[in-house]
């Protein structure tokens, strides 16, 4: 394939917002192979594992366990990947290790009754903290593997704010604000300014990178990372700008939900939304995922996204319905900007609002 066809500074504006980023055009085998040699790299002579999202939340227990107990290696994974990342602890891990997971919630007992066991049998001991939505039955899975698990409430904690009572030590005051300025955002609470560039920085930023930031800084980035957050914001304002122009506004039931297509920032675009009337919002990627977003109004995106491969929170939940079978749908997905996983996922709200009318 040729580069240029893919290249995000070749592509047009409008062509660029339609379509994924490079890394998705790269086949799942070349990225393994690659993740697998990282992690062996990572792991060896660790005595101390972090598996965490690395986004804001999860960067940010990383920041406070390391302020903790020292030195810790951090595998980031995400919530479709994490159960590999336990594989590869229990595979290159050194035997009676620390681990640690953050910010991560499996979807069933199948799905992780393999890796636990394999990664319990590595580690001396294993702590996780997280905030999500857990079934009973799948905490019972993990704890009944001998697993430390701290579950917060998803409507008032962030992970972070779990790793902070949880690791039984006092943190000074900026890594306290730290915890406040990302709950503000991971919760959606939207009051702190300083939450979005949290959040944008460790989207952009290398994790090690963002990671000794906050350790240093908290939530006041220094002047070189504003102004670095200052250019990228250029595109990614245009971004939104094309997103939220494509919306259109669906009644299901008593509700008005926002529908959208495009590489975005979903939260920015669910609150233009959510400004024009919008009780809930639904922000489908390029990439065959979708975020959604709710409001005081429509306080169910987990149930929403429950129904279609994914989970989350009340306001806020992401999910990757399976519709895509091979490239002739993705080729579909973009020219048509997403109509079937927009149906999908909005036949999946009437059936949540139909369930709670009856």
């Amino acid at each position: 394939m040729d580069d240029a066809l893919i290249d995000d500074d070749t592509l047009s504006a409008e062509r660029r917002s339609l379509l994924p980023g490079e890394g998705f055009f790269v086949p799942r085998s070349i990225d393994r192979v690659r993740e697998e040699t990282e992690a062996e790299e990572t792991l060896t002579g660790a005595d101390t594992v972090i598996v965490a999202d690395p986004d804001a939340d999860g960067l940010a227990c990383v920041a406070l366990i390391r302020e903790a107990v020292g030195e810790a290696a951090l595998l980031g994974a995400g919530p479709h990947d994490f159960e590999r990342a336990l594989d590869r602890v229990a595979e290159h891990g050194e035997p009676g290790l620390a681990l640690y997971v953050c910010d991560l919630s499996p979807d069933s007992v199948e799905s992780i009754a393999e890796p636990l066991a394999a990664v319990t049998e590595t580690a001396d001991a294993v702590r996780w903290f997280d905030h999500h939505q857990w079934a009973e039955d799948v905490a019972a899975a993990v704890r009944g593997a001998g697993v430390d698990l701290t579950v917060g409430d998803s409507e008032t904690d962030c992970s972070a704010d779990v790793a902070r009572r949880q690791l039984g030590i006092e943190f000074s005051e900026h890594l306290v604000d730290l915890v406040a300025a990302t709950r503000d955002h991971d919760l959606w609470i939207r009051e702190d300014p300083r939450s979005d560039d949290l959040a944008d920085y460790a989207y952009w930023a290398d994790p090690a990178e963002y990671v000794e930031t906050i350790r240093e800084h908290g939530a006041d980035l220094p002047q070189d990372v504003r102004e670095y957050l200052a250019e990228r914001r250029v595109r990614k304002e245009d971004l939104i700008e094309r997103a939220v122009g494509r919306a259109e506004i669906v009644a299901v039931g008593d509700y008005d939900v926002g529908v959208t297509y495009g590489r975005c920032s979903q939260n920015e675009v669910a609150e233009a939304l959510r400004e024009q009337g919008a009780d809930a919002a639904v922000i489908v990627k390029p990439a065959g995922s979708a975020s959604i977003r709710g409001t005081e109004t429509f306080q169910r995106c987990h149930e929403v996204a429950g129904r279609v491969n994914g989970g989350g929170h009340p306001k806020a939940a992401g999910c990757k319905p399976a519709v895509y079978d091979d490239m002739l749908d993705y080729a579909h997905h973009w020219t048509t900007r997403g109509a079937v996983t927009k149906q999908v996922i909005l036949d999946a709200f009437r059936e949540v609002v139909e369930t709670d009318d009856a």
